[in-house]
């Protein structure tokens, strides 16, 4: 017997990832021994502090009960002090903060709630697959905006404001930028918020980034009159390598909080107690931990421009985030050919940019989540290969 699935899904892909790592099992049964530099799931561990909390909370007979929706108010009271001290933006964690099984269940939760068939909503091109993937579960029409390097890949406003917007009502952004790694600054936070007031589209700032290899942490909530028209969705997977934890968080005002937790409370029910905890753990942290985590970063980002170097792409030493992002150079016809080139020569995984959509056909991601004996390894291999 064959069942035909929702429409809902008959516009939705199966998850690029999803395919590819099934290709590489394969692989690997066969004697590849692929070496994976695709995907930014951290491989470091959590403080131990924040492991050992886990520990002794999960060890209690109280702990083991269903939780509230709106999530432990010791996690809460965290996330707003974490808020605090690190993006200079005050919270009520009361009714400005909704802890998440993960922020992409956050993605999923915003368009569930906003959108409807007839609806449109903005998505960066190149930018996270599950945006538009969310969106067109909805029924509703995900519209690309594209952003470019000659830019910084910060939107054109000129262009948007050219476009006929009265059917979009929502628009996903994402500084630092994932798959480029670009900063966005405070004027352009301030110039996104004036966008969306002007326009009545509700910004989505999607956040889980800010503190691998950057410096300075920015919230879109740092600019005055944000909870206005803006949600932000944040996330301890990077920052705190806990993502298979599945902890995040979602910032909006209140009345935007009991919209969407309509959804939510009937998609869970709630997070189990010693996770929240241990999550509360892990924002109480001091800067240095941080600072140790980046040290980290840095070393294995210079390995992979070893990597860009080797195959000939060009790229922004400056760039943050999880990744290393990078022109390819010509002779490919686009980033599959340049991927599978190497796959199945060096077997060494690497992500094609064009995952990400059209503007980043011509560029490669490589993932910092690895150890630097790994990358040195594939330097090995990828030498061998282009010999």
């Amino acid at each position: 017997m064959e069942i035909e699935v929702a429409k809902r899904l008959q516009r939705t892909e199966e998850y690029y990832f999803s395919k590819k790592l099934r290709e590489i099992d394969e692989m690997n049964r066969n004697g590849a021994q692929v070496i994976n530099l695709g995907i930014g799931s951290p491989d470091l561990p959590p403080h131990p502090e924040v492991i050992k909390t886990l520990q002794e909370q999960a060890a209690l007979s109280t702990t083991h009960g269903y939780q509230s929706y709106k999530g432990a108010p010791a996690l809460r009271t965290a996330m707003a002090d974490w808020y605090a001290r690190y993006y200079r933006v005050s919270l009520n964690p009361n009714t400005e903060i909704l802890p998440l099984i993960g922020s992409k269940e956050g993605i999923v939760h915003i368009c569930m709630t906003y959108l409807q068939e007839a609806d449109e909503a903005l998505i960066p091109n190149p930018g996270y697959p599950a945006y538009s993937s969310a969106v067109t579960i909805t029924g509703a029409t995900p519209v690309t905006y594209n952003l470019k390097a000659e830019n910084n890949w910060l939107p054109d406003f000129e262009e948007l404001e050219s476009r006929d917007l009265s059917r979009v009502k929502l628009m996903w952004i994402n500084y630092p930028h994932m798959p480029t790694g670009s900063l966005a600054d405070r004027a352009f936070f301030e110039r996104i918020i004036e966008f969306g007031k002007k326009h009545q589209i509700l910004i989505c700032h999607d956040n889980p980034y800010s503190f691998i290899l950057n410096e300075h942490p920015q919230s879109i909530m740092e600019v005055p009159g944000a909870l206005d028209v803006a949600i932000e969705l944040n996330s301890l997977s990077k920052s705190s390598n806990m993502a298979g934890w599945r902890i995040g968080m979602l910032i909006a005002n209140e009345n935007r909080i009991g919209q969407i937790m309509r959804f939510k409370s009937n998609m869970d029910s709630g997070m189990f107690l010693p996770l929240q905890l241990a999550a509360a753990k892990a924002l109480s942290l001091d800067k240095e931990w941080y600072t140790q985590l980046n040290q980290e970063y840095k070393l294995r980002r210079e390995k992979v421009f070893e990597i860009m170097d080797l195959l000939g792409c060009t790229y922004d030493r400056n760039q943050v985030g999880l990744f290393v992002w990078a022109r390819i150079p010509e002779g490919f016809e686009n980033s599959y050919q340049l991927c599978d080139d190497i796959l199945y020569k060096a077997h060494v995984f690497i992500t094609p940019g064009g995952i990400f959509g059209s503007e980043g056909e011509q560029f490669i991601r490589i993932s910092l989540c690895a150890k630097t004996e790994v990358y040195e390894s594939a330097i090995e291999r990828i030498k061998k290969a282009l010999a």
